[in-house]
């Protein structure tokens, strides 16, 4: 009995339970259906939409996806703790290195100014020597002066002692034999007449004399020291008619079967010369284009030619490394200067007459003395080919151009480099002064043209009328026009005093060279076709 009132009181239990879950669940299912309810009637009311809606996350669902936030936000926090520690690492790094280069630039500020005030004393223990420096040259210069007095008196008491010795001779010889018995005979009596010492000595001064006339065009050549005013200063200044830009094509003269390399105007006559790849040059006359005299001596191409200033001879440069002088009034070579290695580019005179200078492929330039006929001096400095050289009007300087990029000025006499002038970025073709000598053209192999200022050494303006090269520049007599010969054929004049530039189109294929005549009013320029084409 008692076995039976334990069962049933846990029945009791176990129903209640039971019931207290159904009424949860119970409420649970009420609500979720009141709120389906309210749904279909947000729905069919058009409140929502069931594509707006999505399926409700329980708690569980929604626990998982914060612990893999959770965990992915731990890894990302791992990696920037390792991130921060590799940069605290280089900070400390660069901080070190930071600390190294302050030291090291605090040493290198301080030998700089231990530097500097060393140069500052060199420089006054400099300036005490100056004086005896220039006592010292005044002293040097004083005793080559006696030097040379004293071989003089030397050389006359040499001559003196002699003329002793010859006359004391001929009197020991005079008194130990018998005087020859001499006739007269009429108109001959010179002719058999004995000489005397006196009549001896005569005759040796003159032999020298002979012998010194002979040896007088063997001798070298001397610069000239006192140069007279460069004449196109004065022309410039009276010039006063407006530059000339309106050139059109009057004739073309056709010369040579190859491609014509320099022209060059008669310093004082309506004549012209041409120099081609085919060898020969040709003198030719204006304004009608006949051929007067031709050259043809040279075993390669011409490359350059010059007219001596008077101009009865030319000078030109070739392929096969020499230079050659003509005498234009019989036409022939009078005289070849070898010495180069390689090609001669170019060739200039002097103002004086007496001096040629060449530029060639070998990186040297030489200058060679008329009279001697020999090379006084090599000119060394360029590393690459020295394309161009020319002697500033009425001075003893020379201006080159190389394919190293640099214009060199030279001392001729002493044959040293005086100055470089750097701002081309390629091969420099061409280099001439301007009539007036304050000016420097140059033109390189991009077709970028520069003008220098002669005075201060300085670049003046950069035009660049590219990318075919520049083959030569040429000012006009009245240094206004300055007229480049392009790689694409066209003729370029600059206006130095505006700036503008103006095109002259004619050339079939490139143009090699182009000069003005001596009054401006006509320009010459020849191409890779083989003529002269003649603009006015």
């Amino acid at each position: 009995m008692i076995m039976n009132m334990k069962r049933y009181q846990m029945t009791i239990l176990v129903f209640q339970k039971v019931k207290k879950i159904w009424q949860k669940q119970f409420r649970s299912f009420k609500n979720r259906l009141q709120i389906l309810i309210f749904w279909y009637e947000f729905i069919q009311k058009g409140v929502t939409e069931v594509r707006d809606v999505g399926n409700v996350p329980d708690v569980y669902t929604q626990n998982m996806l914060l612990e893999t936030e959770n965990k992915n936000l731990k890894k990302d926090l791992k990696h920037y703790k390792q991130a921060a520690d590799k940069a605290r690492e280089e900070l400390l790094k660069i901080q070190k290195e930071r600390d190294f280069h302050r030291m090291h630039h605090k040493r290198t500020v301080q030998e700089k100014n231990k530097l500097i005030n060393d140069l500052k004393g060199l420089k006054l223990h400099y300036a005490s020597y100056e004086p005896t420096i220039r006592v010292l040259h005044e002293k040097h210069h004083t005793l080559l002066k006696q030097k040379m007095l004293t071989s003089l008196q030397r050389d006359r008491a040499v001559k003196q002692i002699s003329r002793i010795q010859a006359t004391s001779m001929y009197a020991v010889s005079g008194c130990g034999n018998s005087v020859p018995e001499i006739r007269a005979i009429p108109g001959r009596e010179k002719e058999y007449a004995p000489e005397g010492p006196t009549q001896n000595d005569l005759h040796g001064t003159r032999e020298q004399d002979k012998y010194k006339t002979k040896m007088k065009n063997k001798m070298d050549s001397k610069f000239p020291t006192a140069m007279q005013p460069n004449p196109n200063l004065y022309f410039c200044k009276e010039n006063n008619r407006p530059a000339k830009f309106d050139y059109k094509l009057n004739n073309i003269f056709r010369l040579h079967s190859l491609p014509v390399s320099c022209i060059a105007i008669h310093p004082r006559k309506d004549i012209l010369v041409s120099c081609g790849e085919d060898h020969i040059w040709k003198l030719v006359g204006l304004p009608k284009g006949n051929v007067l005299l031709t050259g043809c001596s040279h075993t390669d191409w011409l490359s350059n030619c010059c007219f001596h200033p008077s101009g009865n001879k030319l000078a030109t440069a070739s392929g096969d490394t020499t230079v050659k002088l003509w005498d234009l009034s019989k036409g022939n070579c009078i005289l070849t200067f070898e010495g180069h290695g390689h090609a001669v580019w170019s060739c200039t005179w002097h103002t004086c007459g007496d001096f040629v200078a060449s530029s060639s492929l070998d990186t040297t330039s030489k200058i060679w003395d008329v009279n001697s006929e020999r090379c006084r001096c090599t000119l060394y400095g360029h590393t690459d080919s020295v394309n161009s050289i020319e002697f500033f009007p009425y001075s003893n300087t020379l201006l080159t151009g190389s394919a190293d990029k640099s214009l060199s000025l030279w001392d001729a006499r002493t044959g040293k480099c005086e100055q470089t002038l750097y701002g081309h970025m390629h091969s420099i073709n061409d280099a001439t002064f301007a009539p007036r000598g304050h000016i420097i053209a140059s033109c390189d192999s991009c077709g970028v043209t520069k003008l220098w200022d002669f005075r201060k050494l300085l670049p003046i303006v950069s035009i660049d009328t590219g990318p075919s090269p520049g083959n030569e520049v040429n000012f006009d007599l009245s240094g206004r026009v300055l007229a480049q010969a392009s790689g694409n054929g066209v003729i370029h004049l600059l206006d130095l005093k505006s700036g503008a530039i103006h095109r002259l189109m004619g050339h079939e294929n490139e143009a090699h060279t182009v000069v003005f005549s001596h009054d401006g009013e006509s320009l010459f320029s020849g191409g890779s076709d083989g003529t002269v084409r003649k603009w006015s």
